[in-house]
């Protein structure tokens, strides 16, 4: 027990300390702007981020992942918001928390292992995209100066691990620009221009909704397209974090952990949440890798807000906007580009749909839904092809060897390889080269039974394997002959 303890906390105290400083400096500002984005007041975001991070601290089963207020979850609230008011979003919010618990429960962490990996790097590819796309409005309206302190932070954050690694040069950056703009009193746009952060704790709050069916009829649709927009968000971010880090993480208990997480946070002033992989790989290249650096990152969050409000409101963006342009480009998955020419083109037409619609929607779930429909309906193609070899024996019976796999989209094409008229008097149908996966499959082998049964002729099954056997068994054939 100690020992897991001190695995999944404390084996990395230092780093997982100072990155989750450097996570909790960066949560700001996308916090306040997503809060915009959903129409709520900047405090709704900031809360959200602190309980996020600190309830799937304990709670979620990926360490190191950061969770907190996203743009794709304030995408989907923003209509709640406006036709109905706060108080719903918050009632809403606690329902999508226990929805994912639910889901959790019923293991539905386990259906990312769907997830094709063209759709998995045109996730990544997208996000990265998406984030450097959110920072381009920042430089609107502002002079060479911004774009100056932009490049002073990117030289920090890639100049400085070559020289020291004692803190991490995200944070190094933030600070050393701060620092440099307030002394010389730059004038930048800062935190501060985003919103303002009110020195106040959460406190706990029952949404002030009617709990009646009609307040359900309005909030449900809301919270289960949260719930699944989450759920795959973090299940993704998980699933690179393990690819980063080259450890597992249990996606189920991160299902159930995103759900206890949003169950606190809507009943806390906050707005639903998910993991961020922006925030996320901050972390992990900072150096974070337990829970602790999660834990961190929302409390140095809600001392930021408590403490140093007024400090925090004078970090100029062109800091965080350089540590998000890393971000961006730490993400993209650049050996993705070449490998277009050598996958196959159904994989790299993948990809690129993928990260069109993400793109050009903001919306990360229809995108990878469109991924993983386009993937299946590609595979289903590909599998779609079964052949039947003819042989006679001396004995006079012509044996038909099926080779490809019986489903619904091979049973026409299965059908049609027979030669009914000119066929001998016996018949073996050997399916030693294929597997029978559904009742379609069943069918068609019985109507082939049936035309030769209406011509007087004998046919006999051979080659099931167990599985195909029990399922014939259990549906049952139509016509004369039998199987072995």
């Amino acid at each position: 027990m100690l020992r897991q303890l001190n695995r999944t906390w404390f084996s990395n105290p230092r780093s997982d300390i100072l990155s989750g400083i450097t996570v909790a400096l960066a949560l700001i500002p996308e916090a306040i702007a997503f809060s915009i984005i959903a129409g709520v007041d900047p405090m709704v975001g900031l809360y959200a981020s602190f309980t996020m991070a600190f309830v799937i601290s304990f709670f979620g089963g990926r360490p190191g992942m950061i969770s907190a207020a996203t743009g794709a979850m304030a995408l989907v609230m923003a209509p709640l918001v406006k036709q109905y008011g706060l108080e719903y979003l918050f009632a809403a919010t606690v329902l999508t928390g226990i929805l994912q618990y639910i889901l959790g429960l019923l293991k539905l962490g386990k259906l990312v292992r769907f997830v094709p990996q063209p759709v998995m790097t045109g996730f990544v590819n997208a996000l990265a995209i998406l984030i450097f796309m959110a920072q381009l409005t920042h430089f609107v309206g502002q002079g060479w100066v911004m774009y100056a302190l932009v490049g002073v932070t990117l030289a920090i954050i890639y100049i400085l691990p070559r020289f020291t690694k004692a803190m991490p040069s995200a944070l190094a950056a933030i600070i050393l620009v701060s620092i440099v703009t307030i002394s010389f009193g730059i004038g930048v746009n800062t935190v501060g221009d985003m919103g303002r952060i009110t020195s106040s704790l959460p406190l706990f709050h029952v949404p002030q909704v009617l709990f009646t069916w009609d307040t359900l009829k309005i909030i449900f649709p809301y919270s289960l397209s949260l719930a699944f927009v989450g759920i795959l968000e973090s299940l993704l971010t998980a699933t690179i974090l393990d690819e980063m880090t080259d450890t597992p993480s249990d996606k189920n208990r991160e299902v159930r952990g995103q759900g206890a997480a949003n169950i606190v946070t809507g009943f806390f002033g906050g707005m639903a949440g998910c993991a961020m992989i922006g925030q996320s790989v901050i972390n992990i290249k900072s150096g974070g890798r337990t829970r602790l650096s999660t834990l961190v990152a929302g409390l140095f969050l809600l001392f930021l807000i408590l403490v140093l409000g007024p400090v925090v409101e004078k970090i100029p963006m062109a800091a965080l906007v350089g540590v998000m342009i890393m971000v961006s480009i730490g993400t993209f998955d650049w050996k993705s580009i070449p490998r277009l020419t050598k996958i196959p083109l159904s994989d790299a037409f993948v990809m690129i749909v993928t990260v069109a619609i993400v793109v050009a929607t903001h919306d990360l779930s229809k995108g990878v839904f469109a991924g993983v429909l386009i993937s299946a309906v590609v595979f289903a193609w590909k599998m779609a092809k079964i052949r039947a070899t003819a042989k006679v024996s001396p004995d006079g019976t012509k044996t038909y060897t099926v080779t490809g796999q019986m489903f619904f989209g091979t049973m026409t094409h299965f059908v049609e390889q027979f030669d009914y008229l000119n066929d001998p008097e016996r018949i073996t149908i050997d399916f030693s080269h294929s597997h029978i996966w559904d009742h379609s499959a069943v069918t068609a082998i019985s109507k082939v039974m049936l035309k030769y049964d209406l011509l007087h002729k004998k046919v006999s099954i051979t080659g099931l394997n167990e599985e195909s056997r029990r399922l014939v068994e259990r549906v049952g054939l139509a016509g004369s002959g039998g199987h072995g």
